[in-house]
């Protein structure tokens, strides 16, 4: 059975983004005083009471027009569909609205369970705002203060007896996928093109997406998340403090996945800012797929795809070892070939090698190739063992560590990728020197 969901909903800046970093226990969603900066859906998987459950912040609502209502609202009604139990977020500093009416309407015709949260309620001087949210027919207010963790208690224990009895053995979320690029590369669509439903918000101007959006999903019986990111832009160029957060996430997303889907737009080719995205996944050394979007959009002959690999494996020689698939989220075409891709990456990244079998590839290939001469010297491995997976990290024991040049290490690494499989991960050595007996 599926983990219980909580939604939380209400309209902008009444704190909705505050009180789900207060129950996830750490700053996952973009907390700023602009109305509307939270847009899309941001999933987080929490516990309370040994109860486990997935938590979902909501953009805001609001019956005013403002810049992409439309879209925020139907990730609103996608979340309440999804969610067993909704808080809905007041603020008791600014009392009630219309819009706050207009949401508990939707609840109401939603029929799910429905826990009130009369946010902003910092000090008993407030306390008695709370009794005016009685007129919106969702229940009882609960008094809370996000801020300084007040109530949320009280909030929690209201949800989980509000949960219907469900199995929960599978806590298995499934393979961690961080989709990242450029902004307005197609990453948006991509997750929807995988998903098959709009779960993020499409559109054609740059920084749409903000926050990290984690969603879990099934292909052919395999679980998946996958984190569609904001655009990340050079670290030095970015101004914005909301944008500067959005980074940021991209970059903790990239941390916390198992495979990197490193998007370029085919239609405007390599940029500079693509070497410095794809800069960021090689540095956590985490497993990549390169992924040339808006490949329909590009005249070809039977040469054009050659010849655009070729150039991506010259811009991204560091990148070497990552698989190349060619695709157009737009028309799904061979949008899922991406996952089998993916299914191969993991399983190569968590591989382990018997030690008697790496060292008899090692003394093979030292044999045929040894390493080039240094002052008369040659660097010489006399043992190696794999101490480590995501990503395979191999200890070599040496005669003397400083006789490796990075042209022989680079060596050793594609000779041990070609014997063993290691094709989308990248390899860590560690060099030691051999202990005197």
């Amino acid at each position: 059975m599926s983990q219980d969901v909580i939604a939380i909903v209400g309209r902008p800046n009444v704190g909705k983004s505050t009180i789900f970093n207060r129950i996830a226990g750490e700053r996952l969603s973009i907390v700023e005083d602009t109305p509307g900066v939270t847009r899309d859906r941001l999933y987080a998987r929490c516990s309370w009471l040994t109860k486990e459950f997935r938590l979902i912040d909501t953009g805001g609502i609001q019956i005013a027009d403002q810049p992409y209502q439309t879209e925020i609202k139907a990730q609103v009604e996608i979340a309440i569909e999804e969610a067993d139990v909704i808080i809905f977020v007041v603020s008791g500093k600014t009392g009630l609205t219309d819009d706050d009416k207009y949401i508990a309407s939707m609840l109401q015709k939603s029929k799910k369970p429905v826990v009130l949260a009369v946010n902003k309620i910092d000090d008993e001087s407030r306390l008695a705002n709370i009794y005016e949210f009685y007129a919106l027919g969702v229940g009882d207010p609960i008094a809370v203060s996000g801020v300084h963790g007040i109530g949320i208690g009280d909030v929690l224990d209201a949800c989980i007896n509000l949960f219907q009895e469900k199995d929960n053995t599978d806590k298995n979320e499934g393979t961690r996928i961080a989709v990242i690029g450029e902004p307005n590369v197609g990453k948006s669509s991509l997750v929807n093109a995988i998903l098959n439903e709009n779960r993020s918000i499409v559109s054609n101007v740059q920084g749409t997406t903000r926050d990290a959006i984690d969603t879990p999903f099934t292909y052919e019986g395999k679980p998946y998340v996958i984190v569609d990111t904001a655009g990340i832009r050079k670290r030095g160029k970015v101004y914005e403090s909301i944008e500067k957060y959005s980074v940021l996430r991209a970059l903790s997303a990239i941390e916390r996945a198992d495979v990197v889907l490193f998007l370029i737009d085919a239609e405007k080719g390599i940029r500079e800012q693509d070497k410095h995205v794809a800069g960021y996944a090689e540095e956590a050394g985490k497993p990549v797929v390169i992924v040339v979007n808006k490949w329909d959009t590009v005249e070809k002959d039977d040469k054009t795809m050659n010849v655009f690999i070729e150039k991506v494996r010259t811009e991204f020689a560091y990148l070497a070892y990552a698989p190349i698939v060619f695709v157009s989220a737009k028309t799904r075409q061979r949008v899922m070939t991406i996952l089998p891709v993916v299914d191969k990456v993991y399983e190569n990244t968590l591989r382990r090698i018997p030690t008697n079998v790496l060292n008899e590839v090692i003394a093979d290939f030292q044999m045929v190739t040894p390493a080039p001469a240094r002052n008369g010297k040659r660097f010489r491995i006399y043992y190696a063992t794999q101490v480590g997976v995501q990503p395979p990290t191999f200890m070599l024991s040496c005669n003397e560590p400083s006789l490796l040049h990075f042209t022989y290490r680079r060596f050793i690494e594609n000779q041990l990728r070609q014997s063993f499989d290691f094709e989308g991960t990248p390899i860590h050595l560690v060099v030691r020197k051999k202990v005197s007996e």
